[in-house]
């Protein structure tokens, strides 16, 4: 990409969209345009064509999505399968009618059987049932794929995808009832700390196993795709290790100060029992994250601290 190519990112003010806004700016791109979902509703076809006719960039990254954790992916059913259909397929039909030069459509780890062999390589997709309480998000992630890789083979669109592992950071959703395992521990353990509660309760049995990537380090790996890959092959992107959820509880303690006990509610739903990338692809292309699990733990509680605030805490 030129520095002055006019990019778009479609869902900027969230935790990935936000981080690649950041990235760019500091890799020296000037001119990036977004718009906020109050202006513009990605979920209306016209209003998407509006917008790419009166801005016409030239790149788009896809980070706009509807999302949440088990509870919500469990909960909201019909609401992540359609409303996420209908804004994957409005921006990528849209970046062909426009002629964009490229872009990056950015899925979920949960595109995978529940019971993949690990770690996952991408040539595992569509080999197995998902996982039952993400379904609706994952069959939109998949189908959000298959249509960049006919838009590919059909018209010949360097459509690109990418599958990030588990995401935490800056700007992340704290909200106990829609936000994903890590962040919602992290709101958990520093409200029981304020509140000198002797405990947390963990959803699950502590035992599945999970891979975490800081939300920095993804944006790096999507500008580095944008910049460097041009296949029609979709890339996972991960860090290449796990851990245990109970790992990730004590992890998580420690960070906060919580002096208390953790109590694991296996009554809970575990989701699936192991889910680690196997992100070799990317890794071979030079591309490797900088930041360990616990340093980006600290940087997203330091932000958690500054930037969120709940009743209570």
């Amino acid at each position: 990409m030129d520095k002055n190519a006019k990019i778009y990112i479609a869902g900027h003010r969230g935790m990935v969209g936000s981080a690649i806004l950041n990235n760019l700016k500091d890799k020296g791109y000037t001119h990036i345009v977004y718009r906020s979902s109050d202006e513009l509703d990605l979920r209306e076809q016209e209003q998407v064509r509006s917008f790419f006719a009166n801005e016409r960039p030239e790149y788009v990254f896809m980070a706009a999505a509807k999302v949440g954790g088990i509870q919500a992916n469990d909960t909201y059913r019909a609401d992540f399968l359609y409303e996420n259909l209908a804004i994957q397929n409005n921006i990528i039909h849209t970046s062909y009618e426009f002629n964009i030069k490229k872009l990056l459509f950015l899925g979920s780890s949960c595109i995978y059987p529940k019971y993949a062999p690990q770690p996952i390589k991408e040539e595992y997709l569509l080999t197995g049932p998902l996982e039952t309480t993400n379904e609706p998000y994952a069959i939109a992630k998949i189908a959000g794929i298959k249509l960049c890789e006919s838009y590919w083979d059909q018209y010949g669109c360097n459509f690109i995808s990418a599958m990030p592992t588990n995401l935490y950071g800056y700007n992340d959703n704290y909200d106990l009832e829609n936000s994903h395992v890590l962040p919602a521990l992290i709101r958990k353990f520093h409200e029981a700390k304020i509140k000198n509660e002797n405990q947390v309760v963990v959803w699950g049995s502590g035992i599945p196993e999970r891979e975490f990537m800081f939300s920095e380090d993804l944006a790096d790996a999507c500008v580095f795709l944008m910049e460097n890959y041009n296949e029609k092959q979709f890339l996972n992107i991960g860090v290449g290790n796990d851990l245990s959820i109970k790992e990730l509880a004590e992890l998580i303690k420690k960070t906060t100060k919580f002096e208390g006990e953790i109590v694991f509610d296996p009554s809970k739903p575990d989701g699936t029992p192991k889910k680690l990338m196997d992100s070799n692809k990317l890794f071979k292309l030079g591309w490797r994250p900088k930041t360990s699990l616990a340093e980006g733990i600290k940087l997203a509680y330091t932000d958690f601290l500054k930037n969120h605030h709940f009743p209570g805490s």
